[in-house]
């Protein structure tokens, strides 16, 4: 389970951002906080693994928040969520080592993704925990974030993604395009754009299952 403390100076705001967090399998709330000196004694106090973060707060900023954790505080990674869209300020979160950055104000989706993107971060940092890591390892860790569920390429929808992921999250040992196509009600040709999106940035792996004559079968299986 990976522990939230979610800090927004907005009270609705930050309730609302729990309903979302509280919705994803794995995911807990664990603490809230208006302002940064909550949130650095929050943090101390409730170890959570991951704050999801506001710059503007109404004693210090939460770039700053977030430096005063990594140099004081319990290790913790961080997901801003913010009006802010400044050059300025986007490029300190990213040095200050946020995970991801959301711009207000987006939709439950497109921060569940970022959501389901850390659990398959840590996934596959944990994976390495007892082994030497090989190049390919560093490259899935290090590799391109999710595009988020606003950022689909021309074509695809949201409301169709979403349905083809909870189709590939039914089916843990992976299907094929013909059998998520009939699990969702949709056209083969349809499921297998959105499987081979998912393959290419990382939320599915892909294999080849061989069996009598013609092209083997490729077979879909989620990450995270």
């Amino acid at each position: 389970m990976t522990k939230v403390l979610v800090v927004d100076d907005d009270f609705m705001v930050a309730k609302l951002h729990c309903r979302y967090v509280s919705a994803v399998p794995g995911f807990s709330v664990v603490g809230v906080a208006h302002s940064g000196a909550e949130a650095l004694a929050a943090a101390e106090r409730l170890r959570p693994d991951l704050v999801l973060l506001d710059i503007f707060l109404p004693d210090m900023d939460g770039i700053a928040v977030l430096r005063e954790l990594r140099a004081t505080g319990p290790a913790v990674d961080a997901l801003f969520i913010t009006a802010a869209r400044d050059a300025d300020t986007i490029r300190s979160a990213l040095r200050a080592g946020a995970l991801h950055y959301l711009i207000k104000p987006f939709n439950q989706a497109a921060l569940q993704e970022q959501l389901r993107h850390v659990a398959s971060l840590r996934s596959r940092l944990d994976g390495l925990a007892a082994a030497e890591a090989r190049q390919e390892d560093v490259d899935r860790i290090f590799g391109a974030r999710p595009r988020g569920s606003r950022e689909l390429p021309k074509g695809l929808a949201a409301h169709t993604a979403e349905l083809v992921d909870s189709v590939l999250r039914a089916h843990p040992e992976g299907l094929s395009a013909t059998e998520c196509a009939e699990a969702g009600s949709l056209s083969r040709v349809s499921a297998r754009r959105y499987l081979e999106y998912f393959a290419e940035t990382g939320r599915a792996e892909v294999t080849l299952r061989y069996g009598g004559t013609g092209r083997p079968e490729r077979r879909y299986r989620r990450l995270g």
